[in-house]
């Protein structure tokens, strides 16, 4: 979903103009490589933080009313109040085309198994005799599940963000998605299916920002309008508006990370088939006009024939204008680099969201990687893989943020809660050195209250 109901449609260039930046023979920083790689243009961050900090406002001081209202400006929809019936859920599983119903049934195994597995173990350490410190990983409460309209129909992304949380011990599942007009003020129906499958029955039909906000905060009862209570984390990829909200709402809940518009990076050599990393680039760009997609390489006659194939490929798909548009953009293009030890360098001041290996030796390239939300390694493990059945998730940080945050997991929906348990033999142990540090921190009645316990306090 976008901000305004009639956004402008940039001019889709006439030539695709898949552009190139050139890093050999420049010996870059960190910092330098961070400003040389392709990004998108930030210019609007400002003027979506201004009307989204509206839209929370709004939210929380109208409740349903405001919810109404913007899903009749931004969705043009009317609807009493955004929680989809249990029919509506029940009646889009039975009407789902049973070739997708089997392949989301394929994607939830894998998923399940690799999130199973992710889950960490307590753990107990016993630091003397009656000195045990323990650390325990406890679900939240509740969560929000955000899966965006827009262009496309992300089912998958209900998958990505249920799985884990259920994995995780999640007793309370709350889902939003856009209304669409076509669906009667409901969300796709492929959506309301795949949540259905999952046994998700609380979802709701709200997008964009005023979902993120409504998820935070709770939205009141008011009369017959059933109210929606506040959750604790809040997960799922958007545009620039449901990046914004989540950043702005961090602190009041816990979010997996500002996962905005989808980037894929390959790093490249002269092996690679400039056939598959065309097909490879044109995939993530299908998603949006600004899709991120980046090459890197070293060979000018691999990034020759990669424009080649993108010219040829992208007339021939479904959505070429979008596509053309994508890769035509200031976020996307070739970054030529020396050698392979530069093109590792360029990849990890990049930290794409999507990084894919096509290099010779691949798997020992890609364990050398250290900022991507998830590397996919040679010629088949390409992203479409991880996007759909690969069993990992594709909810991952993007615009860089890879450097110091993770994909969507189940230790996103997980707390560590640390218990101390000592004797009074293990505490009178340690108990001359916690007075001597909190003398040494000028904060007495810490130690005074250990002491107190052997009745020798003040």
């Amino acid at each position: 979903m976008t901000l305004t109901p009639d956004s402008p449609v940039s001019p889709v260039p006439a030539d695709l103009t898949f552009r190139t930046v050139d890093l050999r023979g420049r010996r870059l920083s960190l910092a330098g490589l961070r400003a040389a790689v392709p990004r998108a243009q930030t210019g609007t961050m400002a003027d979506a933080e201004a009307k989204v900090l509206g839209i929370i406002a709004d939210v929380r001081s109208r409740g349903v009313e405001a919810l109404r209202e913007l899903a009749r400006t931004f969705d043009g929809v009317e609807q009493e109040h955004p929680r989809v019936p249990a029919e509506a859920l029940q009646a889009a599983l039975a009407g789902l085309d049973p070739a997708v119903r089997a392949a989301l049934e394929e994607s939830i195994r894998r998923a399940r198994r690799f999130a199973d597995a992710q889950r960490p173990a307590d753990t107990d350490v016993e630091l003397g005799e009656g000195a045990v410190v323990s650390q325990n990983w406890v679900p939240v409460a509740r969560v929000g599940l955000y899966v965006p309209g827009g262009l496309a129909v992300y089912p998958s992304s209900v998958v990505m963000n249920v799985v884990p949380a259920l994995a995780a011990g999640v007793e309370s599942i709350a889902l939003a998605s856009p209304p669409q007009k076509d669906f009667d003020g409901l969300p796709h129906p492929t959506i309301l299916a795949a949540a259905c499958l999952l046994g998700i029955d609380e979802v709701y039909a709200i997008g964009g920002a005023q979902a993120i906000a409504a998820f935070a905060y709770g939205i009141p009862a008011a009369g017959n309008a059933a109210g929606l209570d506040p959750v604790d984390v809040v997960t799922g990829p958007g545009n620039i508006f449901v990046a914004t909200a989540k950043r702005l709402v961090k602190g009041v809940v816990g979010i997996d990370s500002e996962a905005g518009t989808t980037e894929i990076a390959i790093l490249a050599d002269a092996t690679a088939r400039p056939d598959l990393v065309a097909a490879d680039l044109i995939s993530q760009a299908e998603h949006d006009p600004k899709a991120a997609s980046v090459l890197f390489t070293e060979s000018a006659e691999l990034a020759a024939a990669v424009r080649t194939e993108l010219e040829r490929q992208a007339a021939a798909t479904k959505h070429s204008a979008r596509v053309r548009e994508a890769l035509s953009g200031p976020q996307s293009g070739v970054v030529l680099v020396d050698d392979l030890e530069q093109g590792i360098a360029a990849c990890d001041a990049y930290a794409a969201e999507h990084l894919e290996i096509m290099t010779a030796d691949a798997p020992a390239v890609a364990a050398r990687i250290r900022n991507a939300g998830a590397i996919f390694v040679g010629d088949y493990s390409p992203v479409s893989l991880g996007d759909y059945c690969a069993g990992s998730n594709h909810v991952l940080p993007t615009s860089g943020t890879a450097a110091f945050s993770s994909g969507l997991n189940v230790t996103t929906f997980l707390r560590a809660i640390q218990v101390i348990n000592y004797s009074q033999a293990a505490l009178e142990q340690v108990s001359g050195h916690i007075v001597s540090l909190a003398g040494a921190e000028d904060l007495p009645a810490h130690g005074e209250a250990v002491t107190a316990r052997f009745g020798t306090g003040a």
